[in-house]
C-alpha cells in the first residue's frame, strides 16, 4: 500500500497530525515520539551508521561548515541528541564560544551529555528543551543546527518560528533532514532499502516498531520546496536548500531577517 502524501502540519485542521503513517491527536504525538527515542538512545548511533551506511557523519560535517560559525558564537544545536553535530560545532566556536545541546527527549540527552563529558568538551551545554517552545531568550545566538530531528516536531511550523526568534538578526539556521530522492529509479531503490530498517532495528536494538516509525516518519516529511517554503513563512529570507545523495537528505539554510 502506498503511503499517504506528506502534509505539513499547519494545514491540519481536524487537531491531528503524522506519526509516521498514522494520524494521531496532535498532543499525543510528543510523547509517543519520546517513547521511540528512549527506546533506541543506546544504540541511536549504530543504527544511524547503518541506516545510512555511515554517509550521515559527512553530512553532518557539512552542516556545520554551512553554518560557517567562528571563535566565540553561541550556537544552539536543537534535537542534537547524543551530541556528534554539537562536538562539531565546538570544535569551531573554541573555548570563547558555546553550544547549546538542546534535546526534548531526556534519556538522548543523558547520552549525549556523558559523551560530551567524556570527550572533554567544556563548551557544550545540555538542555532539555522543547522546540516548540525554546526556553531561550530573542535573538540570543549566532547560528542554530537542527539534523534528522525536525519531522519529529509535532508542529514543525511553530519550531521553525521559535528558531527564528532565538536567533539573531542575520543569523543562520541549517536544516538537515532525509528528503525526497529524486529520479524513479533512485525512489525505488532507497526505498527497497529502507524497508529494511524495521528488520535490521528489531535485530540489533531490540525495537522493530520503532525503526518502522522513523522510516515512516521520513516518507511524511515535507519535501524540499515544501519545507523551504515553510522557513520563508517563519521569517526566513535567502532560503535554499542542498540535496545529498540525489534527494535522499537534504540540508536547508535561511538567516534570520
Amino acid at each position: 500500500m502506498a503511503p499517504p502524501s506528506p502534509t505539513d502540519d499547519q494545514h491540519v485542521s481536524d487537531g491531528t497530525v503524522d506519526f509516521g503513517y498514522e494520524r494521531v491527536k496532535a498532543e499525543e504525538k510528543a510523547a509517543r515520539v519520546a517513547e521511540v527515542f528512549r527506546s533506541v538512545a543506546p544504540r541511536y548511533d549504530l543504527m544511524n551508521d547503518l541506516m545510512s551506511l555511515g554517509t550521515h557523519r559527512l553530512m553532518k560535517r557539512l552542516t556545520v561548515t554551512l553554518a560557517g560559525v567562528r571563535p566565540g558564537h553561541r550556537v544552539l544545536d536543537l534535537a542534537g541528541g547524543t551530541g556528534d553535530v554539537a562536538a562539531l560545532l565546538a570544535e569551531r566556536v573554541g573555548p570563547t564560544g558555546q553550544v547549546i545541546l538542546a534535546d526534548i527527549n531526556e534519556a538522548m540527552l543523558i547520552v549525549g551529555r556523558d559523551r560530551m563529558i567524556d570527550r572533554g568538551h567544556l563548551n557544550i551545554h545540555p538542555a532539555l528543551a522543547d522546540g516548540e517552545a525554546l526556553p531561550f531568550g530573542d535573538d540570543s545566538f549566532d547560528a542554530a543546527t537542527i539534523a534528522f530531528g525536525l519531522r519529529n516536531v509535532t508542529r514543525k511550523d511553530q519550531a521553525l518560528r521559535e528558531l527564528h526568534r532565538v536567533l539573531k538578526p542575520g543569523a543562520p539556521l541549517l536544516v538537515l533532514e532525509f528528503s525526497k530522492p529524486r529520479g524513479a529509479l533512485l525512489e525505488k531503490a532507497y526505498d527497497a532499502f529502507s524497508s529494511l530498517w524495521p528488520t535490521v532495528g528489531g535485530a540489533l536494538a531490540g525495537d522493530r516498531e520503532a525503526y518502522r516509525y522513523l522510516n515512516e516518519s521520513i516518507r511524511m516529511h515535507p519535501p524540499q520546496e515544501a519545507l523551504a517554503e515553510m522557513m520563508r513563512a517563519a521569517g526566513f529570507g535567502a532560503v535554499r536548500f542542498h540535496n545529498l545523495i540525489g534527494g535522499i537528505a537534504a540540508i536547508h539554510q535561511g538567516r534570520k531577517q
